[in-house]
């Protein structure tokens, strides 16, 4: 047990107003899936697709694999004019949704059957600028919480969660829901959706930024470096940039190694790459799955997406609770255990056929396991960042985990038809076993991971 606060003190975290922006931008990160993720896979799958075009058309999640690699500069770069009135956070945060309202709309001009290729770059476009968004959103969470509150980092959690799932499933279910609407086209649909994300971005607008003194270590960093690059030669605009460049895109990874040690930060990376790939293949496939066993449209919005957003905020509020009391790495290996039985769940919908009370049995599961692994999965993650390079670190070790889930789970048509022969029963029952080798690895690294949790809620990280 990590954390000695009664179950009423800990109630009294969710009176902070600043988790309500929290919850808030949670919904901004999640609803961009929605665009590119279960409407554009029930549009592709209506106007005829191949189940091998579907899963292929998932790669453009890869933005979200490798935005890490520009992470740095949303740490470092000052958006003209919206940085006076925004803030680091929230001008990142507001840009990007301007965009990604812009390439929404567009997509209800496109013509899937005719301009295949015009609606994958569309994709791309919303799927890198959501990306980016998240970066911003995650350091803001991050970011809004001082260190000498890191008890609250659970309820955060859980509020990012419920939040991500409210965008994803809540307002994931309006789309499928108009579609069986006579009058209503997919076309139509994704006008909708622009106007939802411009909500989106007025809630932006309304945020408090948060305060922060990574100004200050950044600029003691620069000058660090340009001392030590002044004594190897005369002082410069190059010895600026090339001091800028330093903290910008090496500081934030020489400091994350020498926190936690090259082989525990390693490890470390390890464990997250692995942990939902399995859960990943799954999702990826789970619309076209539901329509292929005979799911109407609205069993889909009823059920994988209010259903599963519900229940799935209902066990991201349990889910913190237990995390808050027992520690993170319990969640994990819970969350783990559930991601297995979950998917096996759908094995047993495929061989019995498209019976709604099984259905409602692996959305149970699936929202429980959706829940405790994001909860555990964001709190853990985290409590790795360091305050002065908080959108790095988080970018870092989220793409990781969306490095083996986007470029794998992209080839799960080509699984399900060319390996499996259409089989979906043996198809989930493989993701289920995809689960198991990140159990090993948490249980083969559990003592470090103790110690690194144990060493954040002491506040000595």
């Amino acid at each position: 047990m990590l954390v000695s606060s009664s179950f009423s003190q800990y109630l009294s975290y969710y009176k902070d107003k600043r988790l309500l922006t929290i919850f808030a931008f949670g919904i901004s990160s999640g609803f961009p899936w929605v665009l590119i993720g279960s409407v554009m896979s029930a549009w592709l799958k209506d106007e005829g697709l191949s189940r091998s075009t579907i899963g292929l058309f998932g790669l453009v999640y890869g933005a979200y694999t490798i935005n890490f690699l520009w992470s740095p500069l949303v740490d470092r770069i000052k958006i003209p004019l919206l940085h006076t009135w925004l803030g680091q956070r929230r001008s990142w945060i507001a840009s990007c949704q301007v965009i990604v309202i812009v390439a929404t709309f567009a997509l209800a001009s496109v013509s899937i059957t005719e301009h295949l290729s015009h609606a994958a770059l569309l994709c791309f476009i919303i799927a890198l600028l959501s990306a980016t968004q998240d970066i911003a959103i995650d350091a803001y969470r991050i970011d809004i919480l001082p260190e000498n509150e890191s008890e609250k980092a659970t309820a955060a959690a859980a509020m990012a969660t419920s939040g991500w799932w409210s965008g994803y499933a809540l307002l994931g279910a309006i789309p499928f829901f108009i579609a069986d609407l006579p009058g209503f086209s997919w076309p139509i649909i994704y006008q909708i959706l622009s106007a939802v994300v411009c909500c989106l971005f007025i809630i932006t607008l309304l945020a408090k930024e948060p305060e922060s003194h990574r100004d200050q270590v950044q600029a003691q960093l620069q000058q660090s470096y340009e001392q030590k690059l002044t004594l190897a030669s005369s002082p410069s605009v190059y010895t600026k940039v090339v001091a800028w460049l330093a903290v910008t895109l090496v500081e934030p990874f020489k400091r994350f190694f020498e926190k936690n040690g090259v082989k525990t930060a390693c490890a470390l990376l390890a464990f997250i790459f692995m942990f939902k790939i399995g859960e990943a293949f799954l999702a990826r496939m789970s619309i076209v799955f539901y329509k292929e066993i005979g799911f109407t449209n609205t069993q889909i919005g009823q059920y994988s997406k209010l259903g599963t957003g519900v229940i799935t905020i209902i066990f991201a509020f349990l889910g913190s609770i237990f995390n808050h009391k027992y520690g993170i790495v319990k969640g994990l290996f819970i969350s783990g255990v559930a991601m297995a039985a979950s998917n096996l769940m759908f094995s047993w919908i495929a061989v019995a056929g498209p019976q709604e009370h099984l259905y409602l049995m692996a959305i149970i599961i699936d929202g429980f396991t959706q829940a405790w692994s994001l909860v555990a999965m964001v709190a853990f993650i985290s409590m790795l960042c360091d305050r002065a390079f908080s959108a790095t670190h988080y970018a870092l070790l989220a793409s990781l985990g969306s490095l083996g889930r986007t470029m794998l789970s992209g080839y799960s048509g080509f699984v399900i038809d060319d390996l499996l022969g259409g089989n979906w029963a043996v198809f989930f029952a493989l993701t289920a076993l995809m689960v198991l080798p990140s159990l090993l690895f948490l249980y083969l690294i559990r003592h470090k991971l103790y110690a690194i949790e144990r060493a954040y809620h002491t506040n000595k990280r």
